[in-house]
């Protein structure tokens, strides 16, 4: 076991990449447990690590989620929303939010949220006197919805690491969750907006109200597509996400006609590049938690987190803030790949509902990912924003703090996670 630790930590504070470190450290271990008869173990581990068919789904949603973002399909969920809360005090903010839901059913990664609604939203934010600072942080923290909401590509690779757990539960736990911080979110920005009078907005006529809705429906069936194929039992994961892509070609070349076959090109690049950097780290995280089982890190965790508490909500939140530190240091993927195989075997062997903590786990890390000093969403919007990082950190801290409480709330509340699911059976 010490080699590995050795390893990992020291290629992790030299900023070798993620990947590289669970595999060199992966190998580290395997060596000291069996000698040069393990590197064929090794081998096989990484092939078996992105050879499941469920893994075709990853590279299909993320085709679908920049189809739909060539298409300008950002527009026009923006004009729909701003007709929902057009006369409301601070419109945009909210807007900001509620595009990020309907966002978080086609995209399913941060990232690309961020991106496309804020280079829309921020500017224009900006230009009716919102700080640029709250445009930068309530469009960083709105984003990170976009993975808890199915689909998801972190539910799907989670699936992959830790077979215990179906994909389809995954996205039914997540619903509850997603929604929660929206209201968490919406509850803040309604305060923020009073209290420092952001603009309202004229009110939207209801035949543009109807139209903006109309031209809007052809984008926001792709989530139904994509859950109810899923959800119903009648196509598998991977089905419902190549449906899903042929369908965003369709309505962007024949509905919306603004898909050109360069944008096309640009997606399919993209997406090959998104999906070699996931299917990297997937087959060196197999060698890792091939390790970790052999080993028994697992077991030592879990004795470890019983020694400090016998309280299942204190153990809960120590995990918590252990993944909100982690977080801190490192994207979600990487950091769902590195302690996925240690702690869920661990919380499961303390009695803990797999799909709850799932769930918990995948909503703690997506937070952290507006955590300084990595924070990728929050870096990346306080640059369309044009404003210092430190400047958006402070913007963050109240959306920040009702994210704190909803992931008390998940964690004192396993019926958030797991009701909707317990539902399809």
């Amino acid at each position: 076991m010490t080699p590995a630790i050795i390893a990992f930590v020291v290629l992790l504070l030299i900023g070798a990449p993620v990947a590289v470190v669970m595999a060199m450290s992966g190998l580290a271990g395997g060596f000291a447990l069996g000698g040069e008869r393990m590197l064929g173990i090794i081998a096989d581990r990484m092939f078996s690590g992105v050879s499941g068919f469920l893994l075709i789904a990853v590279p299909y949603f993320i085709f679908t989620a920049e189809l739909m973002n060539q298409g300008g399909l950002t527009h026009k969920l923006i004009a729909f929303n701003n007709a929902l809360f057009g006369r409301v005090r601070g419109a945009l903010s909210h807007v900001n939010i509620s595009v990020s839901v309907f966002f978080a059913g086609l995209t399913g990664a941060a990232i690309t949220d961020t991106v496309a609604i804020g280079k829309i939203m921020i500017p224009e934010m900006k230009r009716q006197g919102y700080d640029a600072e709250y445009a930068a942080a309530i469009t960083a923290c709105s984003s990170i919805i976009g993975p808890i909401i199915p689909p998801s590509v972190v539910m799907v690779v989670y699936a992959t690491l830790l077979r215990d757990i179906s994909v389809i539960d995954l996205f039914a736990g997540g619903i509850i969750p997603g929604l929660l911080m929206a209201l968490a979110l919406l509850g803040v920005s309604f305060f923020l907006a009073w209290k420092r009078g952001y603009p309202k907005q004229a009110p939207t006529p209801f035949k543009m109200a109807v139209k903006s809705f109309l031209v809007a429906l052809p984008a926001m069936v792709v989530p139904l597509i994509i859950l109810g194929g899923i959800l119903s039992g009648l196509t598998t994961i991977t089905e419902a996400s190549g449906f899903a892509a042929v369908y965003a070609i369709a309505i962007g070349v024949v509905f919306y006609r603004n898909l050109t076959w360069r944008k096309i090109w640009h997606s399919l690049v993209v997406t090959v590049r998104f999906s070699g950097v996931v299917f990297f780290l997937l087959a060196t995280s197999a060698v890792l938690g091939w390790f970790v089982t052999r080993s028994g890190i697992a077991r030592d965790a879990a004795s470890i987190i019983t020694t400090l508490s016998d309280s299942a909500f204190l153990q809960l939140m120590m995990v918590c803030v252990l993944l909100l530190l982690i977080g801190t240091v490192m994207d979600v993927l990487p950091a769902l790949v590195v302690v996925a195989p240690v702690l869920v075997p661990a919380m499961i062997q303390l009695g803990f509902d797999p799909l709850h903590f799932a769930i918990l786990m995948i909503v703690v890390l997506n937070i952290s990912n507006v955590t300084p000093p990595v924070g990728m969403t929050l870096m990346t919007a306080a640059r369309i924003a044009e404003v210092p990082y430190e400047r958006a950190i402070i913007a963050s801290l109240p959306f920040y703090t009702a994210y704190i409480v909803v992931i008390v709330l998940l964690a004192a509340i396993p019926a958030l996670s797991t009701w909707i699911p317990s539902l399809l059976g």
